[in-house]
C-alpha cells in the first residue's frame, strides 16, 4: 500500500510557514525520518461496511443485531465514513508546515497499519514518530494503539522503529482549537446551554485510565475561555452488551431531560466523523426538533491551524513515555451460555 503522502527524506523536521513555537521545544533531541498518521479507519463504499465493522468489533462481545445497527449508520451516508477523507485533509495541511515524509496507517481499515509500515521500510524510513488520532487517555485511545504498533512492527520484519506522541488534551493548542469551534457556535444560539461530547467507553476501562478526569480538564478551560461557568460532560455513541456498564448519561437522554436550547461541542472527537454526523447530526438533532428547542453543534478540531502547528511543534520534540501498566486493556464480560 503506498504511502498517502511523501515527499522527500530529510534528516530532521523543519518547519514552514508557522508562528513561532508556543510549546517548549527540547533541543538536542534525536529527529524523525518521517511522520506516521495512525488512526481507527473507515470503510470507504458500501460493501465495506460489513467488513470493516468486523474488523472494528472482533473479540469483543457485542451481539450481532448491534453491530447491523451500526451498520445502518453508515448506509445513510451511502457506506462512506468521513474519517478517511478527513485524514487525508490533516495530511494535506501538515504538507504545508513540515519537510518530512507523512504516511498514513489506521487499525480497522485500509491503508492498514501493517501494509504502511512495509512501505515505509521500503523507503528507508528508519525512525518516524506517530500521531494518532485521538486526543484523551484510555484503552482504546491510547494503549491499544501502542498495540497496534508492536504487532505491526513485528509482522514486518525490518519494519522502522516507531514513537508515538502521547494524548494532548492539556497542549494549548488543542483547546485554544476547541475553544474557537465552541465560541462559533455560541454564536449560533446564544441562549443554548453548553454540553460536552465524547465517546462513551466501558466504566472499567474508564476507571483504569485519566479519560474522564482529562476529559473534565479540557471542558472546564474550553468552557472558562468562551465565559460560561455552567457547562455539562455527557456521552455518546455506546456499543457493547447490554449488561455491561458504560459512562452515562447518554447525549439524548439529557436532552430530553433539559428541554432547553443546547450548543453541544464534541470535544472526544478531532473530526467529524461518523459518531457526529449520525448520534449528533441526526439523532440529537431530531431530539431538539421533537422537543421544540434550537440546538448548535461545534466543529471538532480538525485542520484548525493550532491544531497543525502542535503537531508540526510535537514532531520535533521528544515523547515522553506512557507511565508503566497505563489504560489496561478492560476485562470483557464472558457471554452467557445458550439455554
Amino acid at each position: 500500500m503506498a504511502p498517502a503522502v511523501t515527499t522527500e527524506a530529510a534528516s530532521h523536521t523543519r518547519l514552514r510557514n508557522i508562528s513561532p513555537p508556543s510549546y517548549p521545544y527540547n533541543e538536542g533531541v534525536s529527529r524523525y525520518d518521517a511522520l506516521l498518521i495512525l488512526s481507527f479507519g473507515g470503510p470507504e463504499k458500501h460493501q465495506d461496511v460489513i467488513p470493516f465493522l468486523e474488523n472494528v468489533l472482533r473479540g469483543k462481545n457485542v451481539p450481532r443485531e448491534r453491530m447491523l445497527e451500526v451498520a445502518e449508520h453508515y448506509y445513510h451516508f451511502d457506506g462512506r465514513s468521513p474519517i478517511n477523507d478527513q485524514n487525508r485533509a490533516l495530511i494535506a495541511a501538515l504538507k504545508d508546515v513540515i519537510d518530512i515524509p507523512i504516511y498514513w496507517g489506521n487499525r480497522n481499515w485500509h491503508p492498514l497499519l501493517a501494509d504502511t509500515l512495509r512501505q515505509m521500510r521500503d523507503d528507508g524510513v528508519k525512525r518516524a514518530i506517530a500521531f494518532v488520532t485521538s486526543a484523551f487517555g484510555s484503552y482504546s485511545g491510547c494503549r491499544q494503539y501502542a498495540e497496534d504498533v508492536v504487532r505491526a512492527r513485528a509482522a514486518v520484519e525490518g519494519a522502522p522503529e516507531i514513537a508515538r506522541i502521547r494524548p494532548f488534551s492539556t497542549h494549548p493548542a488543542f483547546v485554544e482549537a476547541m475553544t474557537d469551534r465552541v465560541r462559533a457556535a455560541i454564536a449560533e444560539v446564544p441562549t443554548g446551554r453548553l454540553i460536552f461530547t465524547a465517546h462513551s467507553i466501558p466504566v472499567s476501562m474508564a476507571q483504569a485510565s485519566p479519560y474522564v478526569g482529562e476529559l473534565e480538564r479540557a471542558c472546564e478551560a474550553v468552557a472558562k475561555n468562551v465565559g460560561r461557568d455552567e457547562w455539562r460532560l455527557v456521552y455518546q455513541s455506546r456499543s457493547g452488551p447490554p449488561g455491561q456498564p458504560w459512562l452515562e448519561p447518554d447525549i439524548c437522554d439529557v436532552l430530553r431531560e433539559m428541554k432547553t436550547d443546547a450548543v453541544i461541542a464534541p470535544i472526544g472527537f478531532l473530526s467529524d466523523h461518523m459518531e457526529v454526523l449520525y448520534d449528533l447530526d441526526t439523532e440529537a438533532r431530531a431530539v431538539c426538533e421533537e422537543l421544540g428547542v434550537k440546538m448548535a453543534r461545534s466543529g471538532t478540531v480538525e485542520t484548525h491551524p493550532a491544531m497543525i502547528r502542535m503537531i508540526a511543534e510535537l514532531i520535533d520534540t521528544e515523547p515522553a513515555k506512557c507511565p508503566e501498566g497505563c489504560c489496561p486493556a478492560p476485562v470483557r464480560p464472558m457471554a452467557r451460555p445458550q439455554a
